[in-house]
């Protein structure tokens, strides 16, 4: 492809980056018989055989025998499964299993993959790999603060000798808040839970790449500190509000829609370029939290191709599981048998690199430990 043909396609992209409005109803939000379907469900209360109670409205509007989370199994309620989520759901699947029959592929409907729910959870593979997340989460502050409390020596002031510890408890709080809020809003994603989820991401990244900083540059004064975290601390609150009370702007539109019609473009130039042009590709979430995270990994990478550090071998096999992790959630693809995919497989990939972090904190605090005792001596 020649410069002139090269430079007109990424303006046609950049076009049709503008577009995100039109093109924020997924492929199944447009079938005919998917809609039909739908309209008839919201009439009837029912998809076939199944009806649903709480679709049964009286002559003024009202749901008959009372509102439908009354009517609906107290494991329901706080989902808030109401008349319209259960024939869009319904509806899906009905739809998805007369697509397989006649050999179509899984699309999406309203933004998102046809997930089979299991006891009313929407995401179940999602759901359990993050609460798995949380325990070894939990697991890994818990032999932290024992190691630093119970195993380590002390300073004559009770305090401990590891320069960082403070630090690593207030990540330890911030990565299993994100954890829980995960497996609820794949639990059931309605836009509370949503927010929760999003904002309890950034400020996860956010601190990770002020902690990150602190570390590999060795920052231990308490002003410099200040001073590095200040100015980050206050961009990913801004971010955060940005989330909540502006815009929750976190889609792929385009790259979802280049993705739906392969036949158009190959993977390879999809791929190519999200690393050169992302721009055309991601929400302003995803941009941020993206270029967090690269700087992460970056800055590791650097820090431990440099240091003598003994347990520098985890920050590499961290890096090459997180830069893996990372293409799981660029490359998107519909859920194996309804319940797991490429956000569900992330989601497995962070259970070991939970496991491999906290192991080096630990090792990394032995080694502060040990240096500075034998300075006082």
């Amino acid at each position: 492809m020649n410069q002139i043909a090269r430079s007109h396609l990424i303006m046609f992209l950049f076009a049709l980056s503008f577009l995100v409005p039109s093109l924020e109803a997924s492929e199944g939000d447009a079938d005919p018989i998917y809609k039909t379907c739908l309209e008839d469900c919201e009439k009837s209360g029912c998809v076939g055989e199944m009806c649903f109670q709480h679709c049964k409205f009286s002559s003024d509007g009202k749901p008959i025998d009372g509102p439908w989370y009354l009517q609906e199994p107290l494991y329901q309620k706080w989902k808030q499964w109401d008349c319209r989520s259960d024939c869009r759901y319904h509806c899906m699947i009905a739809r998805e299993e007369q697509r397989w029959k006649l050999g179509g592929k899984p699309i999406k409907y309203h933004g998102k993959w046809p997930f089979q729910r299991v006891y009313a959870i929407q995401e179940p593979a999602a759901v359990a790999f993050s609460a798995i997340s949380l325990a070894i989460q939990f697991h890994g502050w818990l032999s932290f603060f024992i190691l630093l409390n119970y195993k380590l020596p002390l300073r004559p002031d009770k305090k401990t000798y590891y320069e960082y510890t403070g630090l690593f408890h207030i990540y330890a709080i911030l990565a299993m808040n994100f954890w829980f809020w995960s497996a609820v809003c794949h639990t059931r994603d309605v836009e509370l839970t949503e927010k929760l989820d999003y904002s309890s991401a950034v400020a996860l990244v956010g601190f990770s790449f002020i902690l990150t900083i602190l570390r590999t540059f060795d920052v231990r004064d308490e002003a410099s500190r200040v001073m590095v975290a200040a100015p980050l601390i206050a961009f990913v609150m801004t971010h955060i509000l940005y989330l909540n009370f502006y815009k929750l702007d976190y889609g792929n539109s385009v790259y979802e829609s280049l993705i739906s019609y392969p036949e158009l473009f190959s993977y390879r130039f999809v791929l190519v370029s999200f690393i050169t042009n992302p721009d055309l590709f991601a929400g302003l979430n995803t941009k941020v939290c993206m270029a967090m995270g690269v700087a992460n990994l970056l800055i590791w990478g650097v820090w431990a191709g440099i240091t003598s550090h003994p347990s520098r071998w985890k920050v590499w096999l961290f890096n090459v599981g997180g830069t893996i992790a990372l293409l799981l959630e660029i490359y998107d693809f519909p859920p194996y048998k309804g319940f797991i995919d490429a956000h569900a497989l992330w989601h497995a990939a962070n259970i070991p690199l939970a496991y491999i972090s906290w192991s080096f904190v630990r090792d990394d605090a032995v080694l502060r430990t040990s240096t500075l005792l034998k300075k006082t001596k």
